[in-house]
């Protein structure tokens, strides 16, 4: 498997030799700012107490606090969460949202524990960091294996060890402590407005378009909603971490989704045929959603992807090599840090709102992360074009340039 955070690293330097970056500005983009390691005791279920490792990472901070999910699953590395802090860092940047790049993660199966052990799992995590996070520093976020009740216990645990109320701390939380509207299905919303935006550029039909849904988790069942509901885009395949399944007539929402609550999985689904999530990425079909995990798409398997875009809803799911393979394919690739922007997006407008005692309501929330969105697709779009490079190439010009341009003016390089 290909170590993510030297993904990340060979992506900015591509992008570093295009803009001509002075060595040390290049250097200090390379590796994170900051980064915690810790050591988290919990008291399990059973009265003994079991040691978890945790990583907070701050990647860069010139544009503003840094912002970031926190990930709970059991292979989590630390070069991931360095990764993913790197990738929030151009993601914010690539909007154009006064935030900075941070990530969290810790080493732990949360399907084996109890809604205790995770209680007390979320508040141990807090305490390591409480002094290192803030509304004004870093402001952690729901992500893998974590969720809006796992956040509300995180900001409880903060505001006691700061003794007063802070609710824009975390984001992602439940409505009534704190949370905006439209952060549900943010990601997903966010990567429709992208793929919108590039279906116009193109000349693509969405309403007679089919798609391919490679992880049918929160983005991917979103995802699959809104194809349906904005474009009339019939999806003929999706897939979760146990199997999937195709159907060329297309798969209806409101029934998938129902079978997936029911059972836990898209497999089995009634009169669709069985597909592998590595046959899946390689169907005929006009737009695939890489929705899942990273490095699936790579230089293995790139030469037999036929969709003409595609709009990464996960992170890191294409290998630098494959995005080579896919530019010289007419393959459009709407990366993953401008495609999933939208969740860290309105997940700014609700540090926004909180810190000025506000509540907005979804379609307050709807109308600027489209306007958001299509700004920063045409943005990087319009590069693509300026200097013909692959689009991921592109969105890194955009916002590299933007925050090597903050490093200067602050004065550290």
């Amino acid at each position: 498997m290909q170590n993510p955070f030297a993904t990340a690293q060979a992506q900015l330097d591509e992008a570093a030799a295009l803009l001509q970056l002075d060595p040390s500005t290049h250097e200090f983009l390379r590796w994170p700012m900051r980064e915690y390691h810790f050591r988290i005791p919990v008291r399990m279920d059973d009265g003994k107490v079991k040691v978890f490792q945790g990583f907070r990472v701050q990647y860069n901070d010139a544009r503003g606090p840094a912002k970031g999910g926190i990930r709970w699953h059991p292979e989590e590395t630390v070069d991931t969460v360095r990764a993913l802090a790197a990738w929030m860092t151009w993601k914010t940047a690539v909007v154009d949202i006064p935030l900075g790049g941070g990530k969290g993660g810790v080493i732990c199966n949360p399907k084996e524990m109890s809604m205790g052990e995770k209680e007390r799992l979320a508040r141990g995590f807090v305490r390591q960091i409480s002094n290192v996070i803030g509304p004004d520093r870093d402001v952690p976020a729901p992500d893998v294996y974590t969720d809006g009740q796992i956040m509300a216990w995180m900001m409880d645990e903060y505001e006691a060890t700061q003794g007063k109320h802070q609710a824009g701390v975390i984001t992602g939380k439940p409505l009534q402590v704190g949370g905006v509207a439209g952060r549900d299905d943010a990601t997903a919303r966010g990567g429709m407005v992208t793929l919108r935006e590039c279906a116009a550029a193109l000349g693509v039909n969405l309403g007679s378009a089919t798609a391919a849904v490679q992880g049918y988790g929160n983005a991917g069942q979103h995802a699959h909603r809104l194809l349906e509901e904005m474009f009339g885009t019939t999806v003929v395949a999706a897939s979760d971490s146990k199997g999937g399944v195709y159907n060329p007539n297309g798969l209806a929402f409101a029934d998938l989704a129902a079978h997936k609550k029911a059972t836990g999985s898209v497999v089995g689904f009634a009169g669709a045929q069985a597909v592998s999530n590595e046959a899946l990425l390689e169907l005929d079909v006009t737009v695939l959603l890489p929705s899942a995990l990273e490095n699936v798409i790579t230089e293995a398997n790139a030469g037999r992807i036929k969709a003409k875009v595609s709009a990464e809803l996960a992170n890191g799911p294409t290998t630098p090599e494959a995005d080579r393979i896919l530019h010289e394919k007419g393959v459009y690739v709407i990366p993953d840090f401008l495609c999933n922007a939208g969740g860290v997006t309105v997940s700014w407008m609700e540090q926004v709102q909180n810190a000025g005692l506000d509540k907005w309501d979804r379609d307050r929330v709807t109308a600027k992360l489209d306007g958001i969105m299509t700004a920063a697709f045409h943005a990087v779009h319009d590069v693509r074009a300026a200097r013909s490079v692959h689009t991921r190439l592109a969105a890194y010009l955009v916002s590299v340039e933007r925050v090597a341009e903050a490093c200067r003016l602050r004065g550290w390089i």
